[in-house]
């Protein structure tokens, strides 16, 4: 079982270290605790309600003063990211300095990626989050996190929620973002599969239900931090088409199902999945037991014991 990296600082903002000329960010995976899709937008894209949670399995973001006028932009391991205006936190950094006109001597933007792509983690979304806030602080931009949520429902659609996490639910597309209290902490176990899963060929596969769950009782679990009602209301919408589309999550989710308290959810659009449990200790033991069932024919995935980030 491989266990998350820790970040050095659970209080949310996750800033690691700050200097007059560097500021290092953690940037954080999320869990969709709860996810409906009430009906298709003009724009094309679809109506959401979800409930989303921050974790502490992290990117890292370093954004430090250059020494030329020249911007630079490095990812760790090479390749594990898209480069240019396809990397949403250089996007982020780009727009941030066209808004604001900032003059700056250079910049050296270095990303180190622990969160695979396209799993419905967020890890994109998170680094582009990260550098808004990085560079707010580096280069004294002094600017109101509202301020920043705005410019980063620009760049994606899930930034605004990494600028108001631990905890949120989030609507219209997702960017639409109101803060939830984190009254203790929830443990889960993360599986993360050797696939991925395109966001635009799961909504495309999606039948918009006529009649949307309500998120009622989740709700009400939620504010009461009753984990075991919670357990027992976690929904996502987007599970049918996406185990369509890739039959190895079904399988996961039927066996991570087997040896969980509140059985398995999908994360946002896939591919990665969590079982939420009652402690950590809990989660230790449902990842050894689904390691331990796993048939030989099937590729590995990544296991992993995660908490939720404190406010």
């Amino acid at each position: 079982m491989s266990l998350p990296r820790p970040a050095h600082q659970r209080r949310w903002p996750l800033f690691v270290s700050i200097s007059p000329t560097a500021v290092v960010v953690a940037a954080p995976a999320k869990l969709n605790l709860f996810l409906e899709v009430l009906g298709r937008r003009p724009d094309g894209y679809h109506e959401l309600a979800t409930l989303m949670v921050a974790v502490d399995w992290c990117d890292t973001v370093e954004l430090s003063q250059g020494r030329d006028h020249g911007w630079t932009f490095t990812c760790e391991p090479a390749g594990s990211a898209p480069s240019g205006q396809d990397n949403l936190a250089w996007r982020a950094a780009c727009l941030l300095a066209e808004r604001t006109g900032v003059e700056t001597a250079g910049l050296a933007l270095r990303l180190v990626k622990r969160l695979p792509a396209q799993a419905g983690l967020g890890g994109g979304s998170s680094d582009a989050a990260a550098v808004l806030l990085g560079l707010n602080q580096l280069w004294k931009l002094a600017l109101t996190n509202d301020a920043l949520v705005a410019m980063g429902s620009a760049v994606g659609s899930d930034v605004p929620f990494f600028l108001t996490a631990p905890a949120a639910w989030c609507t219209g597309r997702g960017e639409v973002v109101t803060e939830e209290n984190m009254v203790r902490p929830l443990h889960f176990v993360l599986v993360c599969p050797p696939v991925g899963l395109s966001t635009a060929r799961v909504y495309a596969a999606l039948q918009v239900p006529a009649q949307p769950r309500t998120d009622i009782a989740l709700r009400t679990a939620w504010r009461s931090s009753d984990v075991d009602e919670l357990g027992r209301h976690l929904f996502n919408r987007l599970e049918e088409p996406a185990f369509h589309l890739e039959p190895l999550l079904e399988r996961l989710h039927r066996r991570l199902t087997q040896v969980s308290p509140f059985g398995a959810r999908l994360s946002g659009s896939g591919s990665a999945l969590f079982a939420l449990c009652r402690s950590r200790r809990e989660a230790v033991q449902v990842a050894e037991a689904f390691l331990r069932q796993r048939p030989g024919n099937e590729p590995p995935s990544r296991v992993l014991v995660v908490r939720t980030v404190a406010p």
